[in-house]
């Protein structure tokens, strides 16, 4: 297996191409579509990036792997599958977030998860090439995260990040901190040498961006969440630094493109295509 990190300062967000050196088979998991909010407009750089590595490596994608549906950043995932042809796939409930959102934004998309090409419960596998990939079901942040599990790494998104950032914050519609809890003791279950690569890197303190540690590194580590803490004690934490948060800045554009599988809304009868930035929501008078 070989592993290629693409790191996103704009959102912090790590992008991942793994493939299987024999067969050249490979997935991508979480790429990004940039958007400008000032010019409102969305550009490819770094799906070219990825897309350039896919060239130079002689590989061919299969699958496009979400963690989850992001509210950061808008997902490459519909671009790279009409580019390249391969398939989308994501946790099944994603079902409950696209129920949650669509009336926002007044979609009417249904919310049966049909946008992906495959829908992963806990414990399905999937191969490409010689590479097998488990799903491990690691909601909280979301109800639809996942763990994608390869060899002897796990793509963690926004469940586990690097020990001195922590956990992924769960105020979301549907995210539970005991949920998250109970997902990374699942993760801690897993060999110490287990690689973790994480999602996103906030880079606290000013430090070079990081993104791969380890299972044994994060128990003894991680700054919100050791093997010793107890559910009580992180519920209480999360929940606290949660309501001390605002909103991700892309969270209107992200959301409702990444629950159909990060394609635009269709254009309307003059060609345009519109992303709805509801009012209120979020603080004073929401």
């Amino acid at each position: 297996m070989q592993i290629k990190p693409f790191y996103d300062p704009r959102t912090w967000t790590m992008t991942w191409l793994v493939w299987d050196e024999a067969t050249k088979e490979a997935v991508v998991i979480d790429p990004v579509l940039d958007y400008d909010p000032l010019r409102v407009r969305v550009y490819d750089r770094s799906l070219q990036e990825v897309e350039a590595a896919i060239a130079a490596e002689g590989l061919t994608l299969r699958w496009v792997l979400e963690t989850h549906a992001h509210a950061d950043h808008i997902s490459g995932a519909d671009r790279l599958r009409q580019r390249t042809g391969a398939k989308v796939g994501i946790g099944a409930p994603i079902r409950q977030v696209q129920q949650a959102f669509r009336g926002l934004f007044g979609m009417d998309t249904p919310a049966d998860g049909s946008q992906f090409d495959r829908l992963f419960t806990d414990g399905e596998t999937l191969e490409v090439g010689g590479l097998k990939i488990g799903a491990i079901s690691t909601p909280g942040h979301t109800p639809a995260c996942v763990t994608w599990h390869i060899g002897d790494a796990l793509f963690t998104g926004d469940a586990l990040f690097m020990p001195d950032s922590g956990t992924g914050r769960c105020d979301f519609p549907g995210g539970s901190a005991a949920d998250l809890y109970n997902s990374i003791r699942r993760l801690y279950a897993l060999p110490d040498e287990t690689r973790v690569f994480v999602g996103h890197d906030y880079q606290p303190g000013g430090r070079a961006v990081a993104w791969e540690t380890t299972i044994g590194a994060s128990k003894a580590q991680n700054i919100q969440l050791r093997a010793a803490t107890d559910e009580a004690t992180f519920t209480a934490f999360r929940q606290a630094r949660d309501a001390t948060l605002n909103p991700p800045n892309l969270i209107f554009q992200s959301i409702q493109c990444n629950i159909n599988a990060g394609a635009l809304p269709p254009a309307g009868p003059d060609g345009r295509q519109r992303l709805i930035l509801p009012v209120g929501v979020f603080g004073p008078g929401a």
